[in-house]
């Protein structure tokens, strides 16, 4: 991926965020204005299957146009919980690059993996390792 199109795909991100700013701000959408991570979690479910299903008929446009929808549902729901200053997107997005370099120590460290069966192996031992207890919260 070139440069460009990473600056590309950044400012992307970056007017969706702008965007659902808009819409959830005083001069926005009532309708986006009132969601919450509950109220989003049966669209975020919604888009999910439809991009699934967009998936097995194997159609580019409709893939592509599934995804931006399950994008506008992700950025939806980390503006709920920046709102309550709990996290941003950022946070979520910098977590998850985190995650990804620690669970791939043969493309970003020194570890050596000679086949599927140990890669795997080395996925899920990192994973165990990396495992919180979560408590349920009330969300607002």
């Amino acid at each position: 991926m070139t440069t460009e199109q990473k600056n590309k795909n950044i400012d992307a991100l970056t007017r969706l965020q702008q965007l659902v700013s808009d819409l959830r701000g005083d001069h926005g959408c009532p309708w986006d204005r009132q969601q919450t991570p509950i109220s989003l979690k049966k669209y975020l479910l919604e888009e999910c299957r439809e991009l699934a299903e967009a998936i097995d008929i194997g159609h580019p446009e409709h893939i592509r146009e599934e995804i931006g929808d399950v994008f506008f549902i992700l950025i939806m729901l980390a503006a709920c919980f920046e709102e309550q200053h709990l996290f941003s997107a950022d946070d979520a997005l910098d977590e998850v690059i985190a995650k990804m370099i620690r669970r791939h120590p043969h493309v970003f460290a020194d570890a050596t993996v000679t086949d599927e069966k140990t890669l795997r192996s080395q996925w899920e031992k990192i994973k165990a390792q990396e495992k919180k207890p979560y408590t349920r919260a009330p969300l607002k």
